[in-house]
């Protein structure tokens, strides 16, 4: 697989949605992941959405590397927004979702999600799961 990105210098550049209904949760996933989640990955942009709505429109009308989904998301959680992401948009990116908890596991893989991290943000747990998607070269 081509890892996805653009590499420059053998970094992995990263266009990121981030989609939570929780500012507070935003804040939190941008702050812990911050710029260079490691050496070789870095986020040159964060798109944030704060409705499912909002999530469908940018997937439709830009490119993103990776897709962020909080599956605590009132009305509609990351985990039902993936999996309809997942089987309605052609060549998805890599999705990884903000789980309730860890045994959520199952919910992670009925989403269809690429990697799942749980609830409360660790940011070295959240820096790995991105630099190992983007290392693998997660495409769908």
């Amino acid at each position: 697989m081509v890892p996805a990105g653009k590499t420059s210098g053998g970094v992995h550049q990263l266009t990121v949605l981030l989609y939570s209904d929780d500012i507070a949760t935003r804040d939190a996933v941008r702050l812990g992941v911050g710029r260079r989640p490691s050496k070789d990955v870095e986020i040159t942009s964060w798109r944030e959405c704060a409705t499912p709505a909002a999530v469908v429109d940018a997937v439709d009308k830009e490119h993103y590397d990776l897709l962020i989904l909080d599956g605590e998301a009132a009305k509609l959680g990351g985990l039902g927004l993936c999996r309809q992401l997942k089987n309605e948009v052609f060549d998805c990116p890599p999705v990884l979702v903000l789980t309730g908890r860890p045994s959520d596991g199952w919910l992670a893989v009925w989403s269809q999600c690429d990697a799942a991290v749980p609830h409360p943000i660790d940011p070295l747990t959240i820096g790995a799961a991105i630099a190992d998607l983007m290392r693998r070269g997660a495409t769908a």
